[in-house]
């Protein structure tokens, strides 16, 4: 069976700058994403911890109603029981009986003063929350329809990239398996280390493509001979010649074409 034939320096180079030109066309598309995702993301947060603030509230509310009907009651059962001493005070034998029970009336007549200001209290702490029940559901109301425009632009952004972006990803992948493992691996580091993710790039007027600084001429011959991969010795980006560049530009332009 016959050795896999072994890609010349100028076969990797094509691939590397395909590969590159692949991966910037998903930057483009991501940048155009840019920060919504993470805004329409912030925003359902938000919501989420208003809806739960009003939850919150409305159970305050709840609590204090109960706490109300439940001074209402001691205030009856108060009356019920002043209505009974006094007409045990009718019938009482002597003074220490009656004063006994001017006692009890008079300490029910303080339990009723106590629930009816408690009561008061109660209705303020109703009308503060019901105040900022409404100030949460109009910022709740404003959030949610700002959230429901920013989701709207994002599944729109999606709709119009996402197919090309998943198709790119295969793409990308697929030109990784036919590059060398270290070679795609020193690609990666490069990415990663570089503004804009540009690891390959062309020299453009006798500097790296994004550098002001210029490359010997010698250089740029042993780049334009296409004999050995060559990195910028400023950036350590791989450098390749305009012409390869441009061919590889033109091919690419097209496949991008198909998988809109």
């Amino acid at each position: 069976m016959a050795a896999k034939a072994e890609h010349t320096v100028e076969e990797k180079l094509r691939a590397l700058f395909d590969l590159q030109l692949i991966d910037s066309r998903i930057d483009e598309i991501r940048n155009v994403r840019g920060e919504l995702p993470l805004e329409v993301e912030d925003l359902e947060d938000e919501v989420a911890g208003m809806n739960t603030r009003l939850e919150k509230l409305n159970t305050d509310l709840e609590v204090i109603e109960d706490d109300i009907k439940g001074k209402k009651n001691l205030i009856e059962e108060a009356k019920a029981l002043i209505k009974k001493y006094t007409t045990q005070q009718d019938n009482v034998r002597n003074n220490r009986e009656y004063n006994s029970l001017s006692k009890e009336i008079e300490f029910q007549e303080l339990e009723i003063q106590l629930a009816e200001k408690h009561i008061k209290e109660f209705k303020a702490q109703i009308e503060q929350k019901k105040q900022v029940i409404e100030e949460t559901k109009e910022r709740l109301k404003e959030r949610e329809e700002h959230l429901k425009h920013k989701q709207g632009e994002l599944n729109e952004i999606l709709s119009e990239t996402e197919k090309e972006e998943k198709a790119l990803i295969k793409k990308s992948e697929s030109f990784e398996k036919q590059i060398e493992e270290r070679l795609v691996k020193a690609y990666k580091r490069i990415r990663t280390n570089v503004k804009n993710g540009l690891a390959v790039v062309a020299v453009e007027r006798g500097a790296s493509g994004g550098s002001f600084f210029t490359i010997p001429p010698q250089v740029q011959m042993e780049i334009a001979s296409r004999k050995k991969i060559i990195t910028d010795e400023h950036s350590g980006r791989i450098l390749v010649d305009p012409e390869l560049a441009n061919e590889e530009k033109e091919k690419m332009e097209k496949l991008f074409a198909k998988v809109k």
